[in-house]
């Protein structure tokens, strides 16, 4: 039976304080890490959705309907030839429902055929996302360079990111794929956009609980973990997200 823990502390001085506590099938992806001499934070940001034949505006209403909440276009991702739109979740947090579009970008970059793979089965849950402060620990395990995203708002301001991960995401869809917001746009996040009335409450993946922290490159100590419910069942064809809950104003909703 995988085990899921919570750890709580601080560092002071060089020194890191813990308690640790067991909590069955869960993973609270809050974290800090003492790594490489400097504190290192991972959080849960968003989770992604794959729209199917139906398309994106008729998924977000249909999602719209089912959580009580309003969506938000998102726009359009130039580089990776797909666009969103979104709903805003506390904790910063937020979930995307995604289309890729008829463009060149779309076939080149791997975002584009994640997304375009994932609709071709029908739609539904393609991954779940990471944000770090920093990026390098990840380029080196993985040997390979971030990749820069970004949108401009129609009043001109740009959001900008970059991302990792994707392929391993494609080869194994139960792992998430990893990002970094560039300093000046915390106003910009999508979970800003609206004020939240959801929150994410779980995810559970069909997948094995080693393989996802291994991915993540977490150690059995020294971890902060806070922030989100994941649970573990077994796999019983491809391994992936198989729903996400969300707390709404019309209670917990599972999709």
């Amino acid at each position: 039976m995988p085990l899921g823990f919570e750890t709580e502390g601080h560092a002071s001085f060089g020194l890191l304080h813990k308690s640790v506590a067991l909590a069955s099938f869960r993973d609270l992806f809050h974290f800090q890490v003492l790594k490489r001499e400097k504190l290192l934070t991972m959080r849960l940001d968003h989770v992604s959705y794959a729209v199917g034949p139906e398309g994106l505006v008729a998924t977000a209403d249909k999602v719209a309907q089912q959580l009580g909440i309003d969506w938000v276009n998102g726009g359009i991702h130039p580089r990776f030839g797909t666009r969103n739109v979104f709903f805003p979740m506390k904790n910063r947090q937020y979930f995307e429902i995604v289309e890729v579009l008829e463009h060149p970008a779309a076939e080149k970059a791997p975002f584009g055929q994640a997304v375009r793979a994932r609709s071709n089965m029908g739609g539904g849950w393609m991954g779940w996302v990471v944000s770090v402060d920093d990026m390098t620990p990840f380029e080196e395990r993985l040997d390979r360079r971030a990749v820069p995203g970004g949108r401009t708002f129609p009043d001109g301001r740009t959001l900008e990111w970059e991302q990792i991960g994707i392929k391993g995401l494609i080869a194994d869809p139960q792992v998430p794929y990893i990002l970094r917001w560039l300093e000046g746009t915390e106003d910009l996040h999508p979970s800003q956009a609206e004020p939240a009335t959801a929150s994410i409450d779980s995810i559970t993946i069909a997948g094995n609980r080693p393989r996802v922290r291994d991915w993540l490159g977490l150690g059995d100590t020294d971890e902060l973990v806070d922030d989100l419910n994941i649970k573990y069942v077994a796999p019983s064809g491809t391994p992936g997200i198989a729903e996400v809950s969300f707390s709404t104003p019309k209670g917990v909703v599972t999709i």
